[in-house]
């Protein structure tokens, strides 16, 4: 579907060229987790501030290649003003979505996809999928905010 090729494309490229939720929160209150990939550079942090159990503030600073900037950028998109619960749930559907092999995230419950979670833009990071080196790229910033949560959390 070349047409949708190039609408996921642009999605990217959007967020790339105008990242949303980009800076710094103060620490604290927000607690700021830091991730890198050695092996390509790329360089994300994130800024998460949690109140009453709901991610009311989140923003994210780094350096590296469009899909690691992009999805950053997506990611902060997606589970601001969303419950802890609801943006680890969003954590687990990207990170399946971007496994290339059906049984690359552990069997126990804790770490299974639920079915209902729908992803809308982030789909368009789908086809990263057909380069797997790329794929640390694009889960750099989600496995970023799972520490951030775990540090808010007390997870």
């Amino acid at each position: 579907m070349p047409g949708l090729e190039d609408l996921y494309r642009e999605i990217i490229l959007d967020h790339y060229r105008n990242p949303r939720n980009k800076g710094e929160l103060p620490v604290p209150p927000a607690h700021k987790a830091e991730g890198h990939n050695p092996l390509c550079g790329d360089e994300i942090e994130v800024y998460v501030e949690v109140v009453d159990g709901v991610v009311a503030d989140i923003k994210v600073r780094g350096q590296g290649c469009s899909i690691s900037q992009s999805s950053a950028s997506m990611m902060s998109s997606a589970v601001k003003g969303k419950s802890v619960d609801e943006a680890r749930k969003l954590v687990r559907a990207f990170k399946a979505m971007m496994s290339i092999h059906e049984h690359a995230l552990e069997a126990d419950a804790e770490n299974e996809p639920d079915a209902d979670v729908k992803l809308g833009d982030l789909e368009a990071l789908r086809g990263v999928v057909k380069f797997p080196p790329r794929i640390k790229c694009a889960t750099l910033p989600w496995n970023t905010l799972t520490l951030g949560l775990d540090e808010a959390t007390g997870s």
